[in-house]
């Protein structure tokens, strides 16, 4: 099968972030295509819209087929200037609102940002509050402050700890830690020995690694040519960490081909965690 261009729009009266993230989880199942993404938020005015139907219809004319448009537009004469440019639309409200209007026997408040807002103000000052969390323990400072961590994530360097922990603040409003492994610890701990300001938390720990060809990639990508970067210290590193985890029965995840927000979702689901946001 050849490979198609496409041009995708996103399109929404407040950030976007809805249209786009459930669009994108439905083009990930459609292989051969190469999208080009356009963006428009705060699409709030008529003439807004004119002028991204204009865009859209020029992107038509320059691929040859219509663009498809996912929309989470809420005001019907904003929609309707975009129903008419050559596209094929796919409206999130559209979809659903009818049909849980009708379970729920009430209308819909046709009120913008509220999935992204500050209605729920103690969710936000949770999400606040773990993402200072995350910063202020990352890369194993503060390890007095250990104790108050929901979850240490624990692994040798460029294993992913920081981007997760950072994950796990923002979308879940977990409290995350994490404490690098590195070649000092392995060198004075050949018997893969934890080190021993993670003993009293051991309970808390949950490892990540990945393939020592990935790291070794990773590590390149930073520190080309460096011993450090080299495959056999990967090899090495990755081989001890693998043991300290399965002498201390910490639980790990393999990381290697799976993204940030995979690796969160499972280390909750493994750990019993739960989102302490929009609660």
């Amino acid at each position: 099968m050849s490979e198609q261009k496409r041009t995708v729009f996103y399109l929404s009266d407040r950030t976007g972030i809805t249209a786009e993230t459930l669009g994108h989880s439905l083009l990930t199942q459609f292989d051969n295509i190469t999208w080009e993404t356009v963006n428009a938020p705060f699409l709030d005015s008529v003439e807004k819209a004119g002028a991204v139907r204009e865009q859209i219809d020029r992107a038509a004319e320059r691929d040859g087929c219509r663009p498809l448009v996912f929309s989470t537009l809420l005001r019907p004469e904003i929609l309707e200037v975009i129903k008419q440019a050559d596209c094929r639309i796919f409206d999130f409200f559209e979809t659903f609102i009818r049909s849980i209007e009708e379970e729920l026997h009430q209308p819909f408040a046709r009120m913008a940002g509220r999935s992204h807002g500050l209605q729920h103000h103690l969710s936000y000052f949770k999400r606040i509050a773990a993402i200072n969390y995350v910063l202020a323990h990352d890369d194993g400072v503060n390890p007095r402050n250990f104790d108050a961590a929901e979850i240490i994530l624990t692994g040798v360097s460029r294993s992913g700890k920081t981007p997760t922990c950072l994950y796990l603040g923002l979308q879940y409003g977990i409290a995350a830690a994490n404490y690098p492994l590195t070649p000092d610890d392995m060198r004075a701990n050949q018997a893969a020995t934890l080190p021993e300001v993670l003993q009293p938390v051991k309970a808390k720990l949950f490892g990540l690694t990945l393939s020592a060809a990935q790291l070794h990639f990773i590590r390149s990508e930073r520190r080309p040519g460096s011993q450090y970067a080299s495959l056999a210290q990967c090899a090495q590193e990755i081989e001890w960490q693998e043991s300290l985890f399965q002498r201390y029965y910490i639980p790990f995840l393999d990381t290697t081909r799976i993204s940030i927000e995979e690796i969160s979702a499972i280390i909750l689901n493994r750990s019993g965690l739960k989102r302490r946001l929009y609660g």
